[in-house]
């Protein structure tokens, strides 16, 4: 990885990785050990969680285009080592939370994610994104589903 390409996002634009997309089997333990760091990575670069968690749905059986994916999380880390959890001083205390939902995000299954980060004074507290147990039928319902 030191000599390859760079690349300025964790994943393409747009990109949806799903079970039965093409490409070889490969290797599982050895994916399962990349997306195993990546995902000791991810807590502490926000950046990389979403797509992390997408390449880590196919531990089971990866294929070559999730391991494609695992390549590209790795060179995006390469250009942006700096980025990660920052704290400062704001000089208050207030609490402050915001809450995602992405509509039919799985290719899949057809679920949506739910995410939601919490702020305390303005420093970046906890954050979670989780698969919704159910199908939902419309983006508003998904995202009332992400507040609940």
């Amino acid at each position: 990885m030191l000599g390859g390409r760079l690349c300025d996002t964790p994943l393409e634009l747009g990109q949806k990785l799903s079970e039965d997309q093409g490409g070889n089997p490969v290797d599982r333990r050895r994916y399962q050990r990349l997306v195993g760091k990546l995902i000791y990575l991810s807590h502490s670069r926000l950046d990389i969680a979403t797509a992390v968690s997408m390449v880590s749905q196919f531990m089971h059986a990866p294929k070559s285009s999730h391991l494609e994916a695992v390549m590209r999380i790795l060179r995006y880390s390469k250009v942006s080592p700096a980025k990660g959890l920052y704290f400062s001083k704001h000089g208050h205390l207030s609490v402050e939370a915001f809450t995602d939902a992405d509509w039919v995000g799985s290719v899949t299954d057809k679920r949506s994610t739910s995410e939601y980060y919490t702020f305390v004074g303005g420093n970046l507290f906890t954050w979670r994104s989780k698969k919704q147990n159910v199908v939902t039928r419309s983006s508003a319902e998904a995202e009332f589903r992400a507040m609940a």
